[in-house]
């Protein structure tokens, strides 16, 4: 029965933090559709989602565990976790820190650029102040790297190696989204002569790039290829019924995107302990998730509702709005 419960919660944990951590893509899929034709749009619906859900968030985990695990076989490496083979268990209990500290590294750096870079809607206090000092950002994570590769590798030069490749992964990854936005004017510009097959295409591409997040994000749920094309694919379909049905109403909650970052953080944080040997509940990424996304949710609740009464009251003859004076 525990063990029901724990993976029918790490399942609702990694479909929650696939979505939330999905909306900008969910955004940027529904703009470039609305200059589609209907075909193409169910095209791109029906299909782009079996090919994000099977290609994308499916072969991806599988490769990354299979590339930590060559001793493995391919169907060892997807059922790696159920197996009762202690050859498969030994395998996966010595490259799980080399592939958790490599993942740590990944989100935590994304965090950080998000916090100190990325233009956003300030949901806390302080980050506003942090944002005014984005040149430091390089700074942070570069002694950030230093310290934790001077750590790792007094314990296992794999694991600095990984933490090395995190790193890499990170600004290649960044590299291709920075892209991927300037695909996304291409794409919008209504004087350009691109086909609707060839915006699919590149929407798909750029579904892949955004979802590298939740990918290596779902490992600090669990290491059960299984259980992540399960919970990644569900939070994928969720992500394509915005797209479709509920795209504005998403956008009016403009802290989830905060929601997502700080989830980011703190299951990099995650990672990162467990990669140094540090005893993490299962139950505690997934309760993490909720609780965080949980907040965020509340405090853009709470703001759609405050900027109704506002309008509201300046609807309401007589009245005149809250600072300034007739």
């Amino acid at each position: 029965m525990i063990d029901l419960f724990l993976i029918g919660l790490t399942v609702l944990g990694l479909m929650l933090f696939e979505t939330i951590s999905s909306i900008d893509n969910a955004v940027i899929n529904a703009d470039v559709l609305s200059t589609m034709s209907k075909r193409a749009r169910r095209w791109f619906l029906v299909w782009g989602l079996l090919f994000a859900v099977v290609l994308v968030r499916g072969l991806l985990p599988w490769l990354i565990v299979w590339l930590a695990n060559p001793g493995l076989s391919p169907l060892q490496a997807l059922t790696a976790t159920f197996s009762s083979d202690p050859l498969v268990i030994e395998s996966i209990e010595q490259s799980k820190p080399v592939l958790l500290i490599g993942g740590g590294i990944f989100l935590v750096f994304l965090f950080f650029h998000w916090l100190f870079i990325e233009p956003k809607n300030y949901g806390l206090r302080g980050e506003r102040t942090i944002q005014s000092f984005s040149i430091w950002f390089f700074a942070v994570v570069s002694v950030l790297l230093s310290v934790i590769v001077w750590f790792a590798i007094q314990i296992n030069p794999f694991m600095a190696f990984g933490a090395v490749v995190g790193s890499t992964a990170f600004f290649i990854t960044h590299g291709f989204k920075e892209n991927a936005e300037a695909q996304e004017k291409k794409l919008l510009d209504k004087s350009s002569n691109l086909s609707d097959m060839s915006k699919i295409l590149y929407l798909e591409v750029i579904d892949t790039t955004f979802s590298i997040d939740g990918v290596i994000g779902a490992f600090a749920f669990t290491l059960s290829i299984p259980l992540i094309i399960l919970g990644n694919g569900l939070g994928a379909f969720v992500v394509r019924e915005f797209t479709v049905h509920n795209i504005e109403r998403v956008k009016k909650y403009k802290y989830l995107k905060n929601g997502a970052m700080y989830s980011i953080f703190f299951l990099g944080t995650v990672m990162l302990l467990e990669s140094f040997g540090v005893e993490v509940p299962q139950w505690l990424s997934p309760l993490i998730t909720f609780a965080v996304i949980g907040y965020f949710f509340w405090k853009s609740k709470k703001e759609i509702v405050k900027d109704v009464k506002d309008i509201t009251l300046q609807k309401k003859p007589g009245t005149q709005t809250p600072g300034k004076e007739e």
